[in-house]
This record gives structure tokens, C-alpha cells and sequence, in this order.
């Protein structure tokens, strides 16, 4: 009867164990809830973290394909570099070496020159010894003789055996009387009125002759121009 009395009173009161249930729902669903959320959360954060990530990631790539590539033409320029100093260094050598070949070469041909000159004036000296003695013979044999004819041959002969010698170191006498002058040749010592106009700028006298080596003037003609 007492309880039946306490429905009656509270009709509309909740039963305590469903209430309490309900509640027990409640907290539980919103627990779930809230550490769902966290979850979420976290994920959204990775998934917005792989983006930058991955940008990060390519611009290391990129960056270590850059300084490969640095390293990869500082070390062709070094290689570079040490051809060039070893061709340098042989051209250096081979230089050296020529230089050295040109000098000995310098060296040897003005000693050789020197020599040449020497020889060559020992020669004409021991070539004009024999003239000489023709002229010592000579002026023993004019002493004795007053035939003046013999005087005039025994100098024709020592004066042709000089020319003789003079041929044999190609010597030659310049042509010069009667010539048209000129100055590879002739040395004008004056000037004279010429005899007929044909003679006008030729040599009419001379007054030393000129005397060449081949081509080469030793000495130059001293001649009289015609005007």
C-alpha cells in the first residue's frame, strides 16, 4: 500500500534508474565524442603537414642535384686547369730546349765565321808569298842588269801572275772607262766637260780601279764623269 501511495503521489516522476542510465549514455557518448575529435584534429594537421613536407623534400633533391652539379664542373675545371699547366710547362720545356739549340747554333756558326775569315786570310797570305819572292828576285836581278827589257818583262810576269791569284778568290776588276756611270759601282772623284755629247754621264778617265768579290764591291771605282 505505501508504495502504491508514492506512485500515486509522483505520477509523473522519472524512474531514477532509467534517468541514471540516460545520463550514463550521455557521458559516454560525449566521451567518445571528444576523443574522436582530437583524432580528427591530429589527422587534419598531417594531412595539411605533408604538403610543406613534401615541397621541403623536393627543394633538398633539387638543391642536392645543384651542388652536385657544382661539384661535378669545379671538378672538370680543375682537370681543366691541370692540362693546361702540364701543356704549359711542356711548351715551356721544348722552348728552353729550342732556345738553348738557337744559341749553341749562334754560338757555333759566328765561331765558325771567325775561323773562316782567319783561313781565308791565311790563304791569300800564303798564295801571295810566292809573289813575293818574285819580287825579291827581281830587284836582286835588276841590281846586275841594265837591260831595261828585262826589267819590263820581269814585272809583266809577277804583275799577271797577281792577277792569276786575283781570279783564283774570284776577284775581278769593276769595269769603269767608257761606262755609264754608276753609283753601285763608280765613285765620281770630279766632273769634266765631256769631249762629244755621247760621252755626256759616262766615265772618261779613271783614276783608281774598283775591284769586286763575285757580286760583291771590296772597293768602288774612282772615275772622272763626263757634263
Amino acid at each position: 500500500m505505501s508504495e502504491e501511495k508514492e506512485n500515486t503521489q509522483n505520477p509523473e516522476a522519472p524512474d531514477e534508474k532509467n534517468t541514471e542510465q540516460t545520463t550514463d549514455n550521455l557521458s559516454t557518448e560525449g566521451a567518445t565524442t571528444a576523443k574522436e575529435e582530437p583524432q580528427t584534429e591530429w589527422e587534419n594537421e598531417e594531412s595539411d603537414a605533408e604538403g610543406p613536407t613534401g615541397d621541403k623534400t623536393e627543394e633538398k633533391a633539387e638543391k642536392h642535384s645543384f651542388f652536385n652539379r657544382k661539384n661535378k664542373k669545379e671538378e672538370e675545371l680543375k682537370k681543366r686547369v691541370e692540362e693546361l699547366e702540364k701543356q704549359k710547362k711542356e711548351l715551356n720545356e721544348k722552348f728552353l730546349h729550342l732556345y738553348s739549340e738557337f744559341d749553341n747554333y749562334k754560338k757555333r756558326t759566328n765561331r765558325e765565321k771567325l775561323e773562316l775569315l782567319d783561313t781565308a786570310s791565311e790563304k791569300v797570305i800564303v798564295s801571295l808569298l810566292p809573289i813575293l819572292d818574285d819580287f825579291e828576285r827581281a830587284i836582286k836581278a835588276n841590281e846586275k842588269t841594265e837591260d831595261l827589257q828585262v826589267i819590263k818583262d820581269g814585272f809583266t810576269l809577277i804583275y799577271n801572275k797577281m792577277l792569276q791569284l786575283l781570279k783564283r778568290f774570284d776577284v775581278e776588276e769593276i769595269p769603269a772607262k767608257g761606262e755609264t756611270f754608276n753609283t753601285d759601282f763608280h765613285e765620281a772623284v770630279t766632273h769634266f766637260p765631256a769631249p762629244t755629247e755621247a760621252e755626256k754621264g759616262k766615265v772618261i778617265d779613271v783614276t783608281e780601279k774598283g775591284y769586286k768579290i763575285k757580286e760583291k764591291v771590296i772597293r768602288y771605282s774612282k772615275v772622272v764623269v763626263g757634263q
